[in-house]
This record gives structure tokens, sequence and C-alpha cells, in this order.
């Protein structure tokens, strides 16, 4: 199964004796499957239907879908309230016995609310059944496009997080192969500093040196990070060539990663380590942004 982003819009439009309605649908990111249904009035009863239908389709994400429904004009009928009316004549004829007044218009009586009502036909069973049956139909065809959508986002999700893991195993190497970890490097350095802070370039003895030597390299070596991060790599395309939504699976790898290279950067003993593991956090950052939109 292909990467598949949470963010997706779509959009299908049906019609059928004198109805016409679209479906609009749109996801973003979310932590669980959150799905809002707007349906008009009269339609409420297709909710159930239309939520089992909408979690086939999205399994994890922020889903806003509505159904918008207008019938033609020219199937509606113009109907009199003749109770209405008849208590607006009598009302009428109440008052122009106290009351001179201009005898009622027809136009005026047929303005007054309530007294003239534009109806829809009646729908027997048959109609409505086959209606909401239409209307379903249109509703798979907007959650098919959402799906190709969030297929084709999630393609593009997927090259970039390969790009970055192989830049999280590239700089991985570097930190490996980082000439600062030797224990030439570090007992270079720590005569340097005993000597600078002695104020003399006289070199102490060779053996103690070398003991102190061998516990800074101890306390700073990284590696165990090394290891977890390469893992941790691996696990990143293992993921990514599943058959199952891997969102959060990732989500807790980037964490991962982010300790690793934080515990590196504590680690450090040389700039050049640093160095390396700050662009170890610069490039999971960037990887932790784009799988908060990975379903």
């Amino acid at each position: 199964m292909p990467l598949n982003s949470m963010t997706g819009f779509a959009r299908a439009d049906g019609a059928v004796e004198g109805v016409q309605w679209y479906w609009e649908i749109r996801t973003v990111n979310g932590k669980a499957l959150d799905m809002r249904c707007r349906l008009p009035s009269g339609f409420e009863g297709l909710e159930a239907e239309v939520r089992k239908h909408l979690g086939g389709a999205v399994r994890r994400g922020n889903c806003q879908l509505s159904l918008n429904l207008s019938r033609d004009r020219a199937a509606a009928e113009l109907k009199v309230d003749h109770a209405v009316l008849d208590q607006l004549v009598g009302l009428m004829a109440e008052l122009d016995a106290k009351v001179e007044v201009a005898p009622a218009r027809l136009d005026g009586l047929l303005a007054m609310k309530g007294v003239l009502e534009l109806s829809e036909p009646e729908e027997n069973e048959e109609a409505r059944q086959s209606l909401e049956a239409a209307v379903l139909v249109s509703l798979e065809e907007a959650l098919l496009a959402l799906q190709e959508m969030r297929r084709a986002e999630g393609k593009k999700l997927e090259a970039l997080l390969q790009d970055q893991a192989s830049q999280i195993e590239n700089l991985t190497a570097a930190a490996r192969d980082c000439p600062a970890r030797s224990g030439e490097a570090i007992t270079a350095r720590l005569n340097e500093q005993i000597a600078r802070l002695a104020g003399t370039n006289a070199t102490l003895d060779p053996d103690r040196l070398h003991q102190e030597a061998i516990l800074l390299a101890a306390k700073a070596d990284v590696q165990e990070e090394i290891d977890r991060l390469f893992a941790h790599v691996e696990a990143v395309r293992a993921l990514l060539a599943s058959n199952e939504p891997v969102g959060r699976k990732l989500d807790f790898l980037t964490q991962e990663f982010n300790r690793e290279a934080n515990t590196l950067c504590s680690k450090a003993n040389d700039h050049s380590l640093t160095a390396i593991g700050l662009d170890l956090k610069a490039v999971v950052d960037q990887m932790r942004e784009q799988v908060q939109n990975i379903e």
C-alpha cells in the first residue's frame, strides 16, 4: 500500500429527476480519525451510512464532509393556505366595522406570511430510496478522488522522507568516521589543554596522560548513539515499504532520532562532531514536520 498523506480535498456532483447535489470532503492531519458530517434537512438518516463509507476510505485525520442539495423550482408547486386566508379576510371584515380602511387587495393578502407557500412535490418511498442510493454512489466517487489525492501527496512525502533518511545515514557515518573521536586526537587535545592551563609547554607523564585520555574517551564515546541512529534509519525504510498506515510509528522514530542527536551533541568533545550533531538535529526536525502529515 502506498504512503498516504492526511491532507486532501475532493468533490463529486450528481443529479437525478430534478434534484442536484454535490459532496465536498476536506481532510487534514490529526492524531486519530475525527469525522464531521453536515447533511441537509431530511437526510440525517444517512449519517451512519456516510460515516461507514468514510471510515472505509480514511483511517486517520480530521475529516469534514458536507452534502449540498437543491431541487428544481419548476417541480415545486404554489399552494394557498385557505385556512390562513379565511382568517385574514374575517379579520379585515371585523376591523372594517370599527375603522374605516381601504378594501383589502388580493396581492396584499397573498403577500402575507403563511398564505402562499412553495411546496415540494410529494415523494414516495421508492423515489426516496432511489435518490439516497444515487447520493451514496456519488459519495463513493468523492472518496475515490480523495484517496487518489492523498496517495499523490503521500508519494511526494515518501520521496522527501527517503532523502532525509539518507541524509541522516550519511551524517551518522560522518560522525562514526570523525577523526576527533580517535584516542590520539583526544590525547593531543588533553595535552594541549593542560599545557595551556599550566602556562608551560612541558609535557606530563605519558602514562598518566594516556589514562586520562582513556577516561575522557569513555565519557565521550558515542558509538551506541551511532549504532542506534543506523538502526533507526533502517526502521524508517522498512516502514516506508510496509503495507500499513505508518504515521504514528514514524513520528515515534523521529523522537528517537532527536534523542540520539541530542546525546551525540552533549557528548561531543570537538567542534567538528558537534557540527555533525547539529546538522543531524536540523534534518530530524525537517523529517518530523513531514511525518505529521502521514496517515
